[in-house]
């Protein structure tokens, strides 16, 4: 159970390192679920990993962002979503890893993004 954990951090910290404008990432837990966001004020939305009871996994996005609703357009029938807040993630093998690599930057860098839009 842990290597598929590890295999989303990875690739979290993977997406971030290719973004320069996100740099440093902290981790942390919030609502006991580890959180990754951008160490720079004001760059991007956190990203947290919940594993689930029955072995699943979910990356987890502020729903009040519209994330998910933008990676639904964006993909919607290579990724399985939950609400407004999350990229559910099954036992079996990793969706493809560009496709959750991509949503990952854009929570990374939404605040950065949404500013330029101003």
């Amino acid at each position: 159970m842990n290597d598929r954990f590890d295999e989303l951090e990875a690739l979290i910290v993977e997406a971030a390192a290719e973004v320069p404008e996100v740099g440093e990432i902290a981790e942390t837990m919030k609502w006991g679920q580890p959180s990754f966001t951008p160490v720079k004020a004001d760059i991007g939305s956190s990203v947290r990993i919940e594993r689930r009871e029955d072995g699943d996994f979910a990356l987890m996005f502020i729903c009040t962002t519209g994330l998910v609703d933008q990676f639904r357009e964006l993909y919607p029938d290579q990724l399985a979503y939950e609400g407004s807040r999350a990229i559910k993630i099954g036992r079996g093998g990793l969706p493809t890893r560009s496709i959750l690599k991509h949503c990952i930057q854009l929570a990374l860098t939404h605040k950065l993004r949404r500013r330029k839009r101003r």
